[in-house]
């Protein structure tokens, strides 16, 4: 990940719409699907600067234990710096862990920076114990690979399908596949179209300052789009909704 990007996830991370709002969906998705067999061991694979670290730890099951790994080492060391340090550099491919380690693994935005998926999903089926869960949030339509996109060095963004497929050819079942960030979905996707379109037009290169998450709202209005990207959780739990700016699902390795 650039260091502009990284900045950019350290400032924003507690106060963001978008980064409140993943983990509300995301961590009450856990919840909801886990409540009856909390996991002892949780590994964050690509786990940035953090952000989802606390939340795991609340989510799992008395007397266990969250790891977080990422590639890159700089990661680590602001992991470290929110109270979970013994972090692993390892890639997603070649995992430094025992067969049939974890009980649940998770990949917030992480798997579309890699080259080969399905090599790293079936890197997690060995590693995860029988009767455990992956969990995986990436971003949604190719058509809106955009600015953003390079900056946070993304390979590809990806269709619901895409994951089923993935998930059925490394041997696991899928619990939950939805889109999410859906009612604000309206809203971007015309925003990102005129964007993508003017860059054309002008044949200016993006500029590698500016991605998503530079563009300033007030506090109130923070408050206002994590409680609309958040009202989506009552809904991912009933069924996968057809439509969204993101997509996560829940897989288990059969027991």
């Amino acid at each position: 990940m650039d260091q502009i990007a990284y900045r950019q996830f350290l400032e924003l991370d507690k106060s963001h719409w978008w980064m409140r709002g993943r983990r509300s969906v995301y961590l009450g998705l856990l919840r909801h699907f886990l409540k009856d067999a909390p996991p002892r061991r949780v590994l964050d694979l690509g786990a940035g600067v953090g952000g989802f670290l606390e939340g795991l730890d609340e989510l799992k099951a008395e007397g266990g234990r969250v790891f977080p790994a990422d590639i890159d080492d700089e990661s680590l060391g602001h992991i470290a710096a929110r109270g979970f340090p013994g972090g692993v550099v390892a890639s997603g491919d070649a995992l430094p862990y025992a067969d049939e380690s974890f009980d649940l693994i998770c990949l917030f935005d992480a798997l579309e920076h890699t080259e080969d998926d399905l090599a790293v999903v079936a890197e997690i089926h060995r590693v995860l114990a029988p009767g455990g869960h992956l969990f995986i949030s990436v971003p949604a339509y190719q058509f809106l690979f955009a600015n953003n996109d390079r900056v946070v060095h993304h390979t590809r963004r990806y269709r619901r399908r895409r994951l089923d497929d993935l998930f059925d050819r490394a041997g696991l079942t899928v619990v939950r596949n939805t889109h999410s960030n859906v009612f604000l979905f309206p809203l971007i996707l015309p925003a990102v179209l005129a964007i993508k379109l003017l860059e054309k037009l002008l044949q200016k290169d993006a500029d590698p300052e500016r991605t998503n998450l530079t563009w300033p709202f007030p506090r109130w209005a923070h408050a206002l789009l994590h409680g609309i990207f958040a009202a989506e959780l009552p809904l991912s739990k009933r069924f996968g909704i057809p439509a969204g700016h993101s997509i996560c699902a829940l897989a288990k390795k059969p027991g």
